[in-house]
């Protein structure tokens, strides 16, 4: 029969279990004291920066060539050859396309012989003018046999003339079964293939000169109003200069050429009030294609002294905007604001701000009225 545990052995675990348990809650108290209390939180500020402003007004514009030749054969026949690549530069009179000659070499051959014919009848009625008038004269032949001759070698001339204006037509014809480019500038894709019976109603392709090209844009009544002399004395020819354009091309960036007014409709359009203008922007890269939309910018005035603020930074709630400001005592109060046009990735604030104030850019979620914050510089992203 075992004996149980000794009563001193008992009493030395029961003074460990117990010293383990008191450095443990201990430990535990320690760690809570030394826990940091959360700070204030941290925030990216910019001042407002005050500075005088371009005022631009712009438009959405369709690019589109000075001019657009619709290459169309002037004869009907089978196409023989393709003489460019498609969506390459062509020049002007540069051959594009041949059409089967053969059936208009016959016609001018026909022609030809025609014209000998007609030559042939000719020298022969002028033989018997030549003959019979000095005949009549002498009354050796009746005056009515000269008068047919005469009458013979009029109708026989016409005749010549006629077979020489056919002659013509059929070279004509001829020299039209070879199409070229009336301007240059970029051919598009050939709609008309080889083998392809055309004729004087197919548009084989489209050559359109791009350099210059057009941007086409539409401004309202009550603007073209306001500039109505301007625009009268431009379109008059009179010494005075179109106002720089700019123009904004569809993925955001700014066309490095500026442009100028080089058209104004001549009437208001009923159904939209709006006049058309078009704008002329040097294109020797051929960058700026027709079809392609962006859009038609100018500076119309100068905004003195206004205050800017990174987009960022400005609150929309409700229609009303707001920003977060840092004051001097270093906490967030939240301000109502007006704003007016965006300037690259800032915005003006026509009312609310002063220059100098440190707005909070990055972090204004994280704060309340009155909150303390810790405020390091905002750092704009480098655009790519």
């Amino acid at each position: 029969m075992r004996s149980g545990p000794k009563p001193e052995s008992f009493q030395r675990y029961k003074g460990i279990l117990g010293a383990l348990l008191l450095i443990i809650f201990l430990s535990g108290c320690k760690a809570k004291e030394v826990a940091p209390e959360p700070g204030p939180p941290e925030v990216e500020v910019t001042e407002v920066v005050q500075r005088n402003v371009p005022v631009y007004m712009d438009w959405v514009a369709q690019l589109n060539g000075r001019y657009n030749a619709q290459i169309t054969p002037r004869v009907q026949g089978y196409l023989l050859t393709q003489n460019y690549h498609d969506g390459f530069f062509v020049k002007k009179g540069q051959l594009l396309y041949e059409i089967d000659p053969h059936a208009f070499e016959v016609a001018v051959a026909q022609a030809k012989a025609q014209v000998a014919v007609a030559v042939a009848n000719l020298s022969n009625a002028d033989t018997n003018v030549a003959r019979d008038k000095p005949l009549a004269a002498q009354s050796a032949i009746p005056q009515k046999q000269l008068d047919t001759d005469i009458a013979a070698q009029a109708a026989n001339q016409a005749q010549l003339d006629a077979a020489k204006a056919q002659l013509a037509q059929a070279e004509l014809n001829l020299s039209w079964t070879k199409v070229y480019s009336p301007i240059a500038g970029i051919a598009g894709l050939s709609v008309a293939q080889i083998g392809n019976l055309v004729g004087t109603t197919t548009t084989m392709t489209t050559v359109s000169q791009v350099n210059p090209i057009w941007a086409y844009f539409n401004i309202s009544e009550s603007q073209y109003l306001s500039r109505a002399e301007t625009i009268y004395q431009l379109i008059s020819g009179q010494r005075v200069a179109s106002p720089i354009l700019e123009f904004i091309q569809a993925d955001g960036t700014t066309y490095p050429h500026k442009g100028r007014i080089i058209l104004v409709n001549r009437e208001i359009t009923s159904q939209t009030g709006t006049i058309q203008l078009a704008a002329e922007f040097p294109n020797a890269d051929a960058i700026l294609r027709p079809g392609g939309f962006g859009r038609v910018r100018f500076q119309t005035s100068m905004n003195e002294g206004a205050m800017l603020v990174p987009q960022a930074a400005v609150i929309e709630v409700q229609s009303m905007y707001q920003v977060a400001v840092a004051g001097a005592d270093n906490k967030a109060t939240f301000r109502v604001v007006k704003v007016g046009d965006r300037v690259g990735t800032d915005w003006i604030i026509s009312d609310g701000l002063k220059a100098g104030e440190k707005v909070i850019v990055q972090g204004f979620m994280k704060v309340r009225e009155g909150t303390p914050v810790r405020t390091k510089p905002f750092v704009a992203a480098e655009p790519n």
